[in-house]
């Protein structure tokens, strides 16, 4: 069981904020009161998808996803990028894994105001498993949810480092700290919940 005291202490630590809710349902309706009015760039991220993010936030600030036919490029102009990470240390390390790098980008450059959505099953207790979360669990299971043509997708088990074009682990970024250009900070919204992969 991840002890979310530690975790937001340490996060603290390196200079990210921290925030806690017990249920999605919370914290969507925070991050829906918080943004507002803004241009808003969305990661791939089933995480904020099952939390309904994308809708809420339309309402009322202009949201960019490539996922809803918007490009990457403006994607990347946005002002407040909301994103999930695949693996999160007690130690406050945050890892990610992408196939071509516009995700993880967001995480050390680009928006004014990051925000890293993570449930509790992203939280492992040091850098190795957070690492190898990301690269041995979360990465065959979007694989395959993204239908990808790679033999981790078949399965959906584990990482066959293969050489597909559609591979989705060719890029991985740990932050240590939080990127120091980000102007306005990051912060990683903890969830009593398991969400996403």
């Amino acid at each position: 069981m991840a002890d979310i005291e530690k975790l937001r202490r340490n996060l603290e630590n390196r200079y990210f904020e921290t925030s806690y809710f017990e249920t999605a349902e919370e914290a969507a309706e925070y991050l829906n009161g918080k943004i507002d009015g803004a241009v808003v760039g969305f990661g791939g991220s089933k995480t904020l998808t099952d939390m309904g993010l994308y809708d809420m936030l339309k309402e009322h600030n202009t949201v960019l996803w490539h996922a809803k036919g918007d490009s990457k490029a403006d994607v990347a102009k946005a002002k407040v990028y909301l994103m999930s990470a695949n693996g999160v240390s007690e130690n406050g390390e945050i890892v990610n894994i992408d196939g071509t790098g516009n995700r993880v980008a967001e995480m050390i450059s680009g928006p004014d105001r990051l925000y890293i959505v993570i449930g509790k099953n992203k939280i492992t207790a040091d850098l190795e498993s957070a690492m190898n979360r990301a690269h041995c669990e979360a990465g065959p299971k979007n694989a395959q949810r993204l239908k990808f043509n790679t033999p981790c997708a078949a399965k959906g088990d584990k990482c066959y480092n293969c050489s597909s074009t559609d591979r989705i682990c060719n890029v991985m970024v740990v932050l240590w700290r939080a990127a120091k250009l980000i102007p306005e900070g990051t912060e990683v919204v903890i969830i009593n919940e398991n969400l996403g992969l």
